[in-house]
């Protein structure tokens, strides 16, 4: 035994078991693999399109309904690669294999074997959420791995101070992996807010003592800078998308009981068990009492999620530590006392497996169905069908005349659709006055016609004289509006909206 500090016995630091690096490896790429595959086929994802027109036709520090990283990394691979699918989905196919291996690190943190590693591993990779998603370049793609990269060092360091050998570097580590955080989506801010009060009413109340901690936090902020500085500069618009999210809720989760459940079962199904039963584990066993401020830490998450009508997928960063723990649990009773009824698992790996790769294939329809349900059109690329019609459109004016016509999309989603298309068929500048885009430059007073492309140009009215349909069809279409009446200063705040 070590002494600490006075009166305080310490533990000499237990060994870590070896890394099961094949068996998780091997998991983390074959679904990097699966991913990647599919991710290579179909059209642009509605977030994605609009992903890729930020980051390359409006780059910018900070944006209405998220931090610059994703659009950054979508711009990049573009340019590696224009126009490649597989190109532009690979950081997500890797994230998503990433992920698995940073949870297999988890429960070797807390314990786990070669064998418990695995099982974390595969509860990991066949995450409902995860697979459906794992190749669509959005910031919620990368936020398993990224906030499972953020807990790492912190069980770590709970793992050390509990054992009185704690090295206060891993919470420099943390806060420089927060500012990364910072940089890819705000929902961080409220894991850290949880952290907070979790530490403050379960311990371990040092952490919030360590120098290095609130070191940690100035690197945090210091690496998010340009975001918040955004924000502030711009009324702090993200504030405002939580009451559109919660308006969103009953569309896509059916309300807040539906997000409830979904909170918890996107972790699938080996890892809803696993989940539910690490979360039990952590704060009842006395061995998982150095981590017990993360499992409140969960469930304060989960609270808040439901109560303010949360997308239902806002918990997937916190899967990690649950199923570390479960997997030592179910390691340090085979150890105690191997179980009779192991057979019994085998089922549930081979249904999890099984629905993890109907997820995957899913996403591709669902991809299809949400785009044809939000631009009426049916078509494996979307963008290039909106881009094409609304070009022709735009063609059809007199040369000089399209010298003071701009593109205004209805959506966020059809304006970044017509961005990327313009790369193949002729377009003038896109605009757009909804979410994200509505915060980037509003058209000049030289323009003085618009290419509308939407289901109708009702909100166009009070400021055009003539407006008149361009292409044909039902839903979503061109229209030509002449005759502008008041200036754009004027126009765009007024058509602007989140």
């Amino acid at each position: 035994m070590l002494i600490d500090e006075p009166g305080t016995r310490r533990r000499t630091q237990r060994t870590l078991h070896p890394l099961a690096k094949w068996p998780v490896l091997g998991i983390a790429g074959v679904l990097t693999l699966a991913h990647a595959i599919a991710g290579a086929f179909g059209d642009y994802w509605i977030d994605e399109v609009y992903m890729l027109a930020a980051g390359k036709y409006h780059p910018n520090w900070g944006y209405v309904d998220q931090p610059p990283l994703t659009p950054v990394i979508a711009a990049a691979m573009d340019f590696i690669a224009p126009d490649s699918m597989f190109v532009l989905r690979l950081p997500a196919a890797l994230a998503t294999g990433g992920a698995v291996v940073l949870i297999a690190l988890l429960a070797r943190e807390l314990g786990a074997d070669r064998r418990a590693q695995t099982i974390a591993a595969f509860a990991g990779a066949t995450g409902l959420w995860s697979n459906l998603i794992g190749h669509w370049l959005a910031p919620y793609t990368f936020e398993p791995l990224l906030w499972t990269a953020l807990l790492l060092p912190l069980v770590r360091w709970l793992r050390q101070h509990a054992q009185g050998v704690a090295d206060d570097r891993l919470l420099l580590v943390f806060g420089a992996l927060l500012g990364i955080n910072l940089q890819l989506k705000f929902q961080v801010v409220i894991l850290c807010a949880a952290l907070l009060i979790s530490a403050l009413a379960v311990g371990p109340r040092a952490v919030l003592t360590r120098p290095m901690l609130w070191a940690g936090a100035g690197i945090a902020l210091l690496i998010g800078s340009p975001a918040l500085i955004w924000q502030a500069l711009n009324g702090w618009p993200q504030l405002a998308m939580s009451s559109i999210v919660a308006q969103e809720s009953p569309m896509l989760s059916g309300g807040r009981g539906g997000t409830a459940v979904q909170l918890v079962v996107y972790a699938g199904v080996l890892g809803t068990a696993l989940v539910l039963a690490g979360l039990w584990l952590l704060l009842s066993r006395s061995w998982l009492r150095p981590y017990r401020m993360l499992a409140v830490t969960a469930i304060l998450l989960w609270v808040f999620f439901v109560v303010t009508a949360g997308r239902p997928y806002y918990l997937i960063g916190m899967y990690g530590l649950p199923i570390a723990a479960a997997t030592v649990g179910l390691q340090r009773r085979r150890e105690a006392k191997p179980p009779g009824w192991g057979w019994a698992a085998w089922p549930v790996y081979a249904i999890s497996l099984v629905t993890a790769g109907m997820l995957i294939y899913a996403g591709g329809s669902i991809n299809r169905e949400f785009s044809a349900a939000i631009t009426r059109i049916d078509s494996d690329r979307v963008s290039d069908r909106i881009a094409q019609d609304v070009s022709g459109a735009y063609l059809s004016l007199p040369a000089e005349q399209r010298t003071r016509t701009a593109v205004i999309g209805e959506s966020y989603v059809s304006a970044a659709m017509l961005d990327v298309g313009s790369e193949h068929h002729p377009l003038p500048e896109v605009f757009s006055p909804h979410r994200g885009y509505g915060y980037f430059d509003a058209p000049s007073d030289e323009i003085d016609t618009i290419v509308y492309y939407g289901r109708d140009a009702e909100e166009l009215r009070p400021y055009f004289t003539d407006i008149r349909p361009a292409t044909p069809g039902e839903g979503l279409k061109g229209w030509i509006a002449t005759g502008k009446t008041q200036p754009w200063s004027t126009i765009w705040p007024a058509l602007r909206s989140l």
